[in-house]
């Protein structure tokens, strides 16, 4: 009889822990079905192909964000750092008859060029943020903070140069925008880059040392130090990583949507820690899987899309999207005061 009590009592913990882990999910996936009853277009093919494509770009994004948030920090200049990407990209891949060009007497330069160009332009960035923190530990969020006006500002000179002089880039070339919107068959080459990303990401955390260490610092920094892992070069690494993978974003979304500003990417650093915190990534650091990051991106750019799609306010939108971000933190911090 008291097995039997201890047995209830055991499936009614697992049950309500299940609940509580899962909970901010379970009402994100209710929210889902809301929007798919309200209207059922959402599901028609076309539309589930848009999310998708609008999808990879972040996840790409959340995969960076993924490795600062592991070692319980936040990148808080990815926003500025997708429009460096995304302007620098096609000012230099522009068709040589297009009326308002950056460079007038350049010449075609090879596609890879401009690609190779804005990542490293990421991994600069990454190397300062890692520098900042782990040299001078300045808090992460305090270090990308400065960065994200830093790179907004010399986006904005850059951007302002003439004959641009702040102009949107337009006239990108085809091979460029195909990058973005062309397909292979039914597959559209953005997912492709995304699924590339996955994988590389999988292996980085999973079966590499690099990978394991990020972990390791995440979960307790002092004890890894301890055992002999290098701290700063861990936590550099993962922020040129991280920045890398954030302009290959940038670069990405301008040969999606055909163009580029300065002001491109606003807010996908929120959307970004949203999915990641959504997925299972804690803010306190050593815990989040890959797979986590790719099913919060997903769920939180349907609700986006969604709420759109059914015509709700885009101020509404905003709060929603604010309590969501609240709410998933919230849980986080919860289980993590529980486990503890």
């Amino acid at each position: 009889m008291e097995n039997l009590i201890s047995r209830n009592r055991f499936s009614k913990n697992n049950i309500k822990a299940v609940l509580m882990d899962r909970a901010i999910s379970i009402v994100l996936l209710v929210l889902i079905i809301v929007i798919a009853i309200i209207n059922p277009k959402i599901l028609s093919f076309r539309v589930l192909r848009d999310i998708l494509m609008q999808s990879s770009t972040k996840v790409i994004i959340a995969l960076g964000m993924m490795l600062v948030i592991l070692i319980g920090g936040v990148d808080l200049g990815a926003s500025r750092l997708v429009g460096m990407a995304a302007v620098v990209s096609a000012s230099l891949l522009q068709t040589p008859e297009y009326v308002r060009r950056f460079y007038p007497n350049m010449g075609s330069l090879p596609i890879i060029v401009p690609i190779f160009i804005a990542i490293l332009i990421g991994a600069f960035w990454g190397i300062l943020n890692g520098i900042v923190v782990a040299k001078f530990q300045v808090p992460a969020f305090i270090a990308t903070l400065g960065s994200m006006l830093i790179i907004y500002g010399v986006n904005s000179i850059y951007f302002n140069l003439p004959p641009n002089n702040s102009q949107p880039i337009g006239g990108l070339r085809s091979d460029f925008t195909f990058l973005g919107s062309g397909s292979i068959g039914p597959i559209p080459i953005i997912v492709i880059f995304a699924v590339v990303a996955m994988v590389i990401m999988w292996v980085l955390l999973n079966k590499t040392v690099f990978g394991k260490n990020i972990y390791a610092v995440g979960g307790n920094k002092e004890a890894a130090m301890v055992s002999g892992i290098n701290i700063t070069a861990i936590i550099i690494g993962l922020f040129v990583v991280c920045d890398s993978l954030i302009a290959v974003g940038g670069v990405l979304e301008a040969a999606r949507t055909g163009g580029a500003t300065n002001n491109y990417g606003v807010g996908y650093e929120l959307d970004a820690i949203a999915s990641c915190v959504v997925g299972g990534v804690s803010v306190t650091g050593g815990v989040g899987k890959v797979s986590g990051v790719v099913t919060g991106v997903l769920i939180f750019t349907f609700i986006n899309y969604g709420l759109t799609f059914v015509g709700v306010n885009p101020y509404w939108q905003n709060i929603i999207k604010g309590l969501i971000i609240v709410s998933a933190v919230a849980f986080d911090i919860q289980k993590y005061v529980q486990k503890k």
